[in-house]
């Protein structure tokens, strides 16, 4: 293809501080190092995740230094790269087109049409792990400047997923929410004492200690073992422990306990027949950010903890599965997996406090509960409070009380999977003895693998899955702040969709979509985004 000519500048949404985002019509296209990839972007999907980043800035987990993975030398060569408090530009739902490449890439081309994966995983920060959108920049550009030293991981696979050309730019770029779906139903959750980590043991009396049957992983023993008693256990390092059993049932020692346990980590409560009597405040944010895990037993054997940890989180026959905010943009994708799953005798309730919202995905997931005989029904839980007890919680609002009601609510062996991103240092008094009592399992994913969205993508151009379901408002430049106050008064139910090489046009529900562009509103499919649509708003609008 004849080589493009770059404009200097280009219109971004840059954020400069805590909830001060801009619109710049003038951020420097930057042209690539020997390294980089300039890719145009075609779309960007709006996410909660925005907002989250929008509200914390330079104290969200994904804001911070690359801590390893590249050194100095290499970060300072990108100038996409964006920690702390530099400005940022936000927005990982992407579909982009490669437009130009350093003379040192290897393995991308000009012309290649791509959905981006965007989770760094092995670019950690101090609390999780870089991204695209955060202390890498985002899409909410006309052009985004991508490394290949960062867009390739450990394994050779590259980040950016070659699409074809016959896809809507926008099902492509909302493959990346649902592969966020994805990944907390398929992400495998580790069963056993972690081989090389760090394992601590506290006892309130040492002879109740059972170690004998632990469950050790076949790659080998703990690298480091350390057993304290209760009043010692304050002098281990936060952070430091990727197992901790500790056999007791003291409020004040859990507490600390929670501040020792690493990312990843394992916390194991072995009541021996008692009872804590109170409630525990726990570090239900990490459970999401920090993926640790909290498992126990009311009996004296603490590999019988172990045993209640599924392999994944995925939906079991049987279940009775609540979706909490099931209105939302991605509560909707987890109410439409769940009844589209194959996973026989589920039921299914989404909740919400919106009424429109709740008919929104009744009206989208109502065909699908019907083809494949799943039980499902909508409840405006601020009208018609529910008694029922479940089995598997999935919790899009990022709010602590959730998972102290989720346990409440809890049927035995429940599974509560808290999507929704609590802020990583956030602790919330919970009922353990409950927790442990029904053998509870909460767990917590954040992003998605490059497997994720292979899955994902199969499924869209396969036809299984249409994306585009999601989409409720499309943008251009001059409406993306718009659309980003929408997703925070949760004014629309489905996903916004921003089209950057439309500088002026601004939010515009679909609904609404016949006022302004009625050959645009002539082409959806019963209400629905198409193809054919984005085709023609890019034709008219982008006169």
């Amino acid at each position: 293809m004849a080589k493009l000519k770059l404009p200097e500048t280009q219109y971004a949404v840059q954020l400069v501080g805590p909830s001060q985002l801009t619109l710049n019509p003038a951020k420097e296209v930057f042209k690539p190092g020997p390294h980089q990839v300039l890719a145009k972007v075609e779309c960007v999907g709006l996410c909660f995740s925005d907002l989250k980043l929008l509200k914390q800035f330079d104290q969200h987990p994904r804001k911070s230094i690359v801590l390893k993975g590249l050194d100095s030398d290499a970060l300072a060569e990108m100038p996409n790269y964006v920690p702390g408090s530099k400005p940022t530009v936000p927005g990982h739902e992407v579909t982009c087109r490669i437009v130009a490449v350093g003379k040192k890439v290897k393995q991308h081309k000009v012309g290649e049409r791509c959905l981006v994966q965007t989770d760094y995983r092995d670019l950690p920060t101090a609390g999780s792990a870089s991204a695209f959108g955060y202390n890498f920049e985002g899409a909410l550009q006309e052009y985004v400047l991508m490394d290949e030293r960062v867009v390739i991981d450990k394994s050779g696979e590259r980040f950016l997923i070659p699409v074809n050309e016959e896809l809507a730019a926008s099902a492509v770029a909302l493959v990346e929410p649902w592969a966020c779906v994805e990944d907390s139903y398929v992400n495998i959750e580790r069963q056993s004492i972690k081989a090389g980590g760090r394992l601590l043991i506290v006892a309130d009396d040492p002879a109740s200690i059972q170690v004998e049957s632990l469950p050790h992983d076949p790659a080998g023993e703990p690298g480091e073992v350390l057993l304290k008693t209760p009043a010692e256990a304050g002098s281990v390092a936060n952070e430091y422990c990727d197992d901790i059993i500790y056999f007791g049932a003291d409020k004040a020692t859990i507490e600390t306990l929670n501040d020792k346990l690493a990312a990843r980590g394992i916390m194991n409560i072995v009541l021996g027949g008692k009872k804590i009597g109170a409630t525990v405040n726990v570090g239900v944010g990490r459970v999401h950010y920090g993926m640790t895990r909290w498992v126990g037993t009311t009996g004296s054997d603490p590999a019988d903890s172990y045993k209640n940890i599924p392999l994944t989180g995925e939906i079991r026959p049987g279940d009775s599965v609540i979706v909490v905010g099931a209105g939302g943009p991605m509560g909707q994708m987890h109410v439409i997996r769940a009844v589209c799953s194959g996973v026989k005798d589920i039921a299914v309730i989404g909740t919400d406090m919106d009424d429109s919202r709740l008919a929104s995905i009744q009206k989208k997931a109502e065909p699908f509960a019907k083809t494949n005989a799943v039980s499902m029904r909508m409840v405006n839980t601020a009208k018609t409070p529910l008694a029922e007890k479940f089995s598997y919680f999935a919790l899009m609002a990022p709010v602590p009380a959730l998972v102290a009601s989720s346990i409440r609510d809890s049927k035995p062996g429940c599974i509560i999977n808290i999507f929704a991103g609590i802020p990583a240092p956030t602790k919330h008094e919970i009922d353990l003895d409950t927790y442990i009592a029904n053998r509870c399992f909460m767990f917590g994913t954040s992003g998605s693998t490059i497997r994720d969205m292979k899955i994902v993508l199969e499924k869209v151009t396969t036809g299984r899955l249409n994306t585009n379901c999601s989409v409720d408002a499309v943008s251009g430049m001059a409406g993306a702040t718009e659309g980003i106050a929408a997703v925070e008064n949760r004014t629309l139910a489905g996903k916004i969709i921003v089209y950057p090489a439309l500088h002026d046009i601004g939010l515009i529900p679909l609904v609404d979509l016949h006022k302004p562009f009625p050959t645009v509103a002539a082409k959806l499919d019963n209400g629905q985004w198409t193809k054919a649509a984005e085709e023609e708003l890019l034709r008219v609008a982008g006169r």
